[in-house]
């Protein structure tokens, strides 16, 4: 093997990123295979190693001979004067491993293992690049794009490959060769064809990812992202809260003059982000996460775990944002439903419900009056259960009750039936009804 052709390894090595080393051991396999081919068809089982001089880049063949006293085959025998060169000691029958490089071997290797090289190197080349990216799962990573195929984009990173899949792109972007752009690399997979890696610009890691590069308090740990609701490519809202006294956590991830946000902004092509205080009190939470709306009351519905919020009538169509989209993404970020009323509609609620209320209060003292004036009239219940009053029946009133005496009280609009002075059954009085024919006198 000439020594121009392990320069070329040496520099396939380099342009790969792949340690040299491991290609040379994945050449010295292929050669062992290549050397095993000159042997024929159904040679014996024989122990062949090759070793390849990392000056000269020359191959060398070891492999087991059998010392015999006359050689048939010089592929597996060796002669006992030449055995004892190598090993003093050697018995004829004994086998052992000498060089056994054929004279043509350069030509050979080239021929045949030429192949086996490069699937090889390409072997070499996918452990390599999993090895590098198996612990950059959940990183942030910038990468070009390369081409768009069947929905997926495809990413260049470095010597990697990562897949933008369809679900992981934002509807609104555009994508376009040579692009470069930061996406989260969501998951890697080892697969028999390589590693395959997943990006992502739609997971509420890439914000959390985005706003570590851009807001050191955040990755120092100073201040923290609590929760995330994110609508890609249109909102999101980032709930923050500092771990230090006397740093604002909303201001240091805006920047000075809005600075560190805009450059999120822009790297997620004009997304609006809305960094709001977070808080332990629902309360202020829901009401932080409204923002820009401006909150009057939060009442919260624990049972229910829901809150109505009361906002200015100005404010309602800001609370609510377009399509919902304001309140849908406070209601994600907060983790409680939430229902939205101006503070107008509220009052003319609360006005209904007193009206109803003392409508109510009215019509019960009414009752109640009318109640205690009316006369009390005595009836026996009919065979059928029933009893008779201003000629029209009313009931049944059970079985038990067939025979026995009970008392009515009448207001204008319903009757009482009572036994031993308990309401047993109330009925509206019938109205324009024909007499039933067969009334019942008074007791």
């Amino acid at each position: 093997m000439k020594h121009e052709f392990y320069a070329a390894i040496s520099q396939i090595a380099a342009e790969r990123g792949i340690p040299k080393e491991a290609i040379i051991e994945v050449m010295e396999k292929a050669l062992v295979t290549a050397y095993r081919r000159t042997l024929g068809n159904n040679p014996p089982p024989i122990e062949v190693s090759v070793k390849l001089d990392p000056q000269t880049g020359q191959a060398r063949v070891y492999a087991e001979k059998q010392v015999v006293d006359e050689v048939y085959d010089d592929r597996f025998e060796i002669d006992y004067v030449d055995a004892k060169r190598t090993k003093p000691d050697v018995e004829i029958g004994e086998t052992i491993v000498v060089e056994s490089t054929p004279n043509d071997f350069g030509r050979i290797a080239a021929q045949t293992a030429k192949q086996v090289i490069l699937q090889g190197i390409k072997e070499v080349e996918r452990e390599h690049i999993y090895g590098e990216y198996m612990d950059r799962e959940g990183e942030l990573v910038t990468a070009t794009v390369q081409r768009v195929s069947k929905g997926n984009v495809i990413l260049e990173m470095g010597k990697a490959e990562a897949i933008l899949p369809p679900k992981e792109q934002v509807d609104s972007d555009r994508y376009y060769h040579g692009q470069r752009l930061k996406v989260y690399l969501m998951e890697i997979r080892r697969e028999d064809r390589g590693p395959r890696l997943i990006a992502s610009r739609t997971h509420k890691q890439l914000i959390m990812r985005l706003f570590e590069m851009e807001v050191p308090e955040i990755y120092n740990g100073t201040v923290e992202i609590k929760s995330i609701a994110r609508e890609p490519g249109l909102r999101t809202k980032v709930g923050v809260t500092a771990r230090q006294e006397g740093i604002d956590p909303v201001g240091s991830c805006v920047g000075m003059r809005g600075v560190r946000i805009q450059n999120i902004v822009n790297e997620l092509n004009g997304e609006k982000i809305d960094v709001v205080q977070w808080s332990a009190d629902p309360k202020e939470f829901i009401a932080n996460a409204l923002s820009p709306a401006q909150v009057v009351e939060v009442q919260l519905r624990e049972d229910e775990h829901a809150a109505t919020v009361i906002v200015p009538d100005k404010q309602l169509s800001l609370a609510i944002g377009k399509e919902g989209q304001n309140v849908r993404l406070a209601a994600k970020l907060s983790g409680w439903r939430i229902d939205i009323k101006s503070a107008s509609a509220l009052l003319d609620e609360e006005r209904a419900a007193a009206e109803a209320r003392d409508a109510a209060d009215a019509e019960l003292l009414a009752t109640e009056a009318a109640l205690a004036t009316a006369k009390v009239e005595s009836r026996k219940v009919r065979s059928d259960g029933t009893v008779v009053y201003l000629n029209n029946r009313y009931g049944p009133l059970g079985d038990d009750l067939i025979g026995e005496t009970v008392q009515l009280r009448a207001t204008l609009q319903k009757l009482n039936i009572y036994n031993n002075d308990r309401l047993i059954a109330s009925y509206m009085l019938s109205e324009n009804e024909e007499p039933s024919g067969d009334a019942e006198d008074e007791e």
